[in-house]
């Protein structure tokens, strides 16, 4: 194998694939040809990908690498690793998409010569992105192991100083430390021409920004415990409530450029959310990862920000410094006009005892355990007066006790404006219900607010609802009382909780059981206790008395529906035995075809069809909202979109489910953890397909069971010879059998809202016993 030639893992192969790992696992073990390992663990093997290609062609498992995955195989597998590759790759799509004409002449000349020319172009680009190095820093230094400079010293032009601070303050001159993208060297490059030559011939199509989406998205995917995440649909709803308010104060409106800081900025998604001209500023502690926020942010600029020149622009470019934020803050001066934030929750080391006499404590010490309400006091600090920041906080900041001095000083001051819930799954950890915290600074001699805003949209944690719902199809596919099986990051409707949390904001007006204007006098007790779900009682399952009226009669309908829809009695006939084929011999000749679910929802303008909708009978979920653009400005990874007669199987859980494509759910996305059989229909009735595609004793045989979860081979499925005049005799028992089971699932979460209403009526004195 050709030194530093490019590896990928067994997850890997099953991406180019489209199989599911198990696949990879078996194939291993039948073939005695298959690439042995190359690297990696025993546990993780990695393998030569050119060999892997070869083989897969050989199988007739691969027509051809979509180019976007051969630049991310190349970037997982390259030597310096994927974070650094990255940086690469960044720098190189700066220059593709500033000065093309500069990279077409470099790209002309033979690999060793275009890395020797490329640091320089690079280091122009970057100085224009992002401004020049600190001084006594130079672009093609030798490396360092971070991948980015830094230097204690200012950057020159630039209006926010790091020097020192009054006594008491932690903050020094070389505390806080300036960051700009290190220049690769020659000898950095070299190993990485092929790689970006290929990311520059994907930007030809896709372009510079969405390539490096795309990239960044994969390594976060990929390495998930490793990064604090904020999802790009939670990202828009924090910047949405950061705006301006409409009757903002003159001087503020009338600034060329407003200011946004992330304190905490982790891979820049809150900053990358921000539209309009803006200065952005940034603060990470891992320098590695401020270069790639840096680059992303200077990605998705239009234009170049910083002319060297010197000349007048709309707005500067990206500023983003490392250091640890709370002990070395690298904006003491900056009274930004929004600040955003995603803070490291539950932190003990956080500087408690060295910041005892910190001024930026204006509400009191946070106790050892309140970091969260360190961060709080910083993005206060950081503010001009008038001005908004949100927060993402963890829900135990807004009870515990240990807080509650400065819960208390944040209301009698006006500080804090709101407190919103949100459904759990809306950012990790997943399976808590996360908080809003909304912000905005005293300014001096106006009269501090008198209540406080408090929300729940712990409720809006159901799929969107259909409106055709009926006997044949649940809406949303909620369980009784409401709550989604299992809850989880795809499991809510965004579109809805991101209309309630705005409307509430904007409006700051009582909606029962979403949101209540509460006085700031009632919550001054001894616990300060800020949890919306305490202030705000809880809606009545079913619409209240008023409405278990039409549910009942929804329900006695269905009820009747689903009478009609009883199979008949079975007529018990000895086991068949029939000739057999599986699904992977119908792929091979060409009577199905065989596709991976790629898509997130949120991920594009179209719904996406999820693992929990195929199991709960659930339309397809999770549209943006509307007029928007898919998150993050990336599309989708090759979607797959849903055609009428497709079969759509879950590879988790070991269930037994197979759900079959009708108009109304074709066009959707195909989902994460999905396998989709397109069967001919000249060849195959997909309901005869799908209703031996659910056979019990068909799905263990086709599962493995190496981990704690069982994980489905499509292609092992099996499946009758019949003649298509027979199945599809069988493929009409099967589609009665389903919308028996729909109606049923109707019904059940029917009498689910209508027997919680009546204990919810009884005991609260809306409904009489007799």
């Amino acid at each position: 194998m050709p030194e530093n030639a490019t590896e990928v893992t067994a997850a890997g192969i099953a991406r180019l694939a489209g199989v599911g790992r198990a696949a990879v696992s078996n194939w291993r073990r039948r073939y005695a040809d298959f690439p042995q390992p190359v690297g990696g663990t025993g546990a993780s093997p990695s393998f030569a990908l050119a060999e892997v290609e070869q083989w897969l062609r050989d199988q007739g498992k691969l027509a051809e690498v979509p180019l976007r995955e051969r630049v991310w195989q190349a970037v997982a597998g390259h030597p310096v690793g994927a974070g650094g590759v990255l940086i690469h790759v960044g720098c190189a799509l700066l220059l593709v998409r500033d000065r093309p004409t500069a990279w077409l002449e470099l790209a002309a000349a033979p690999d060793e010569r275009m890395a020797a020319l490329l640091p320089q172009a690079m280091e122009h680009v970057l100085t224009a992105r992002l401004g020049p190095v600190a001084d006594g820093v130079h672009g093609t230094s030798a490396p360092e192991p971070t991948g980015v400079h830094t230097a204690g010293a200012q950057e020159p032009g630039d209006d926010h100083t790091t020097g020192g601070q009054e006594p008491g303050g932690v903050h020094t001159a070389s505390a806080p430390q300036s960051a700009r993208v290190r220049t690769p060297t020659a000898q950095d490059l070299l190993p990485s021409v092929p790689l970006l030559r290929a990311a520059a011939e994907l930007a030809a199509g896709i372009g510079a920004g969405q390539v490096f989406e795309f990239l960044l998205g994969r390594q976060l995917d990929a390495n998930p415990r490793q990064y604090t995440l904020t999802p790009p649909q939670l990202a828009e709803l924090m910047v949405d409530l950061a705006e301006p308010p409409k009757d903002a104060d003159r001087a503020a409106r009338e600034q060329p450029v407003r200011s946004v800081l992330d304190p905490a900025a982790g891979t820049g998604a809150l900053l990358r959310a921000v539209g309009g001209p803006v200065a952005l500023y940034a603060q990470e502690a891992d320098p590695a990862l401020a270069a790639l926020t840096a680059l992303r942010l200077a990605l998705a600029a239009e234009g170049p920000r910083r002319p060297a020149d010197g000349a007048h622009r709309a707005a500067p470019g990206p500023t983003v410094r490392t250091g640890d934020t709370l002990r070395a803050d690298a904006f003491p001066e900056l009274a930004a006009d929004t600040v955003l934030c995603h803070p490291p929750f539950n932190e003990r080391n956080w500087g408690h005892d060295e910041l005892a006499y910190d001024p930026r404590w204006e509400y009191g010490l946070p106790a050892r355990t309140e970091s969260e309400l360190a961060w709080v006091q910083h993005v206060l600090a950081r503010l001009r007066d008038g001005g908004t920041a949100v927060l993402l906080m963890p829900p135990a900041a807004a009870s515990r006790r240990s807080g509650r001095r400065i819960r208390a000083g944040l209301l009698r001051r006006g500080a804090l404006r709101a407190v919103i819930a949100l459904p759990a799954g809306a950012a990790p950890p997943y399976g808590i219900p996360l908080h809003l915290w909304i912000l905005c600074k005293p300014e001096p001699g106006v009269r501090p607010a008198a209540d406080l805003l408090l929300a729940d949209t712990s409720d809006l944690s159901g799929p969107a609802p259909d409106a055709s719902a009926g006997p044949g199809r649940p809406p949303g596919g909620k369980a009784a009382g409401g709550k989604t099986p299992g809850g989880g990051r795809e499991r809510f409707d965004w579109p809805a909780v991101r209309s309630a949390v705005l409307d509430a904001w904007r409006d700051r007006a009582d909606v029962e059981g979403v949101s209540r204007v509460v006085p700031v006098i009632e919550l001054l007790d001894d616990d300060v206790d800020l949890a919306p779900a305490r202030h705000l009682p809880r809606p009545a399952s079913g619409g209240g008395a008023s409405g278990l009226g039409e549910v009942r009669e929804r329900l006695t309908e269905t009820l009747r529906l689903t009478t009609g829809l009883v199979p008949p009695a079975a007529a018990p006939a000895a086991p068949a035995h029939r000739p057999l084929t599986t699904v992977g011999e119908l792929a091979r000749a060409g009577a199905l075809f065989l596709h991976s679910g790629t898509a997130v929802p949120g991920s594009a303008a179209a719904p996406v069809l999820t693992e929990h909708d195929v199991l709960t009978g659930a339309a397809p979920t999770a549209l943006p909202p509307a007029g928007q653009e898919a998150p993050g400005g990336a599309a989708a990874d090759d979607p797959v979109l849903l055609e009428p007669g497709d079969v759509v199987v879950p590879v988790l859980g070991g269930g037994t489910a197979a759900r079959v494509v009708d108009a109304a759910t074709a066009g959707a996305m195909l989902g994460r953890n999905l396998q989709l059989l397109r069967p001919d229909p000249a060849a195959v009735d997909p309901w005869f397909l799908a209703g031996f595609l659910r056979g019990t004793a068909n799905h263990r045989q086709a599962s493995s069971y190496a981990s704690t979860a069982a994980r489905l081979d499509a292609r092992r499925l099996q499946l009758p010879r019949m003649p298509l005049a027979e199945q599809q005799r069988y493929g009409e028992r099967f589609r009665e059998l389903a919308a028996f089971e729909d109606a049923l699932r109707t019904a059940g979460r029917l009498g689910g809202q209508l027997v919680q209403g009546m204990y919810d009526g009884l005991t609260d004195g809306t409904v009489t016993p007799g």
